[in-house]
């Protein structure tokens, strides 16, 4: 598989990534044999780069991603996760419901501190089993995950101390590259503003549908050398699904507006002949400042499916027929569980 680099770092990542989001039993259960045979047939593809987070599971996709790349060759894979989220232990059967399905019995307290950073980082290494973690992301800080209020509390704390513990594991080689992991335009203009970035993992705002980012974040990290990792191509899945009863946009039933903007899409990527999946998982990596476009599955089959539309690479005319049916604004549903 084809790699791009991430930033001005060194570090390559395959053009297709894994996000281990449903390894954590993410909506529904996810036994840990079939966890291991999705990394086997994602690696079996070709996939070299791994994205996973505390919160997935609540540490128990960490626990699984440490498990299967314990024995590949170091050097061989590029491995990220996240920070923001320290887990705390909680007596069985008292777990808040997140979303997760029999996730590991421990609770999340945001922290963005250097100290929490710092302590989030140890955390990570001992419940994968490695000792080597690629590229660090803040977790799900920004308006969207916390609301304005407290979100300024929180951007206060990175940016006064949490910032500083990101670029002293930089500076000693502890990790490679450092970003943002979110959901939101906003809170990656107003980071980039007072630091930069290698990276940010966005996720469903640049998108066959949703172009938020097109305006301003793509110049800036143009601009400035900064490479997006884009996950949640399908937008919560009606780009796979279409504007079937029941798909989902952003988290939320679609509403109107969105199905019909995808109906019309369907159609025209049914009258050139190809799925509309294969239009959104392709369009990103039409962007050069895109290092990698990130799929999440807990089923083989699924995974295989998805690799199957990457290629043949579909041609440029049709994606100005999207044009007129895209997003570039999307509401903030109330708070879920964001990859």
């Amino acid at each position: 598989m084809k790699t791009r680099r991430i930033g001005k770092t060194k570090l390559e990542v395959t053009e297709i990534s894994f996000g281990a989001a449903a390894l954590g039993g993410l909506y529904r259960e996810c036994p840990r044999e079939q966890a291991m045979d999705t990394l086997q047939a994602a690696w079996d593809s070709g996939i070299r780069y791994f994205d996973v987070a505390p919160w997935y599971g609540l540490g128990l996709a960490e626990r699984r991603v440490g498990d299967f790349l314990r024995d590949k060759p170091e050097g061989d894979y590029v491995l990220s996760t996240k920070v923001g989220r320290l887990m705390r232990p909680v007596p069985t059967g008292t777990v808040p419901n997140y979303g997760y399905v029999n996730p590991l019995s421990f609770d999340a307290d945001y922290d963005y501190s250097y100290d929490g950073i710092m302590r989030s980082v140890e955390f990570s290494y001992a419940r994968l089993g490695l000792n080597s973690i690629d590229i660090l992301y803040v977790h799900d800080i920004g308006g969207y995950t916390h609301g304005a209020a407290k979100n300024a509390v929180h951007l206060k704390q990175f940016l006064d101390s949490g910032v500083k513990a990101l670029e002293e594991l930089r500076s000693s080689g502890a990790i490679s590259a450092f970003g943002l992991g979110v959901n939101e335009v906003p809170v990656c203009l107003d980071v980039m503003r007072h630091t930069d970035l290698d990276c940010i993992l966005l996720a469903g705002r640049y998108t066959l549908l949703d172009r938020s980012a097109v305006d301003e974040l793509l110049p800036l990290c143009r601009q400035k050398g900064t490479s997006l990792v884009v996950g949640g191509v399908f937008n919560s899945g009606i780009l796979a699904t279409g504007p079937v009863p029941g798909s989902h946009f952003d988290y939320l039933p679609a509403d109107d507006d969105v199905l019909a903007k995808v109906g019309a899409m369907e159609a025209i990527a049914k009258r050139h002949g190809v799925p509309l999946a294969a239009a959104a998982m392709q369009f990103p990596l039409r962007e050069a400042i895109v290092a990698s476009v990130l799929i999440g599955t807990a089923k083989p089959s699924s995974l295989t499916r998805n690799m199957e539309i990457v290629e043949p690479q579909l041609d440029d005319g049709i994606y100005a027929e999207f044009e007129p049916y895209t997003l570039v604004a999307p509401p903030l549903g109330a708070e879920a569980v964001r990859v």
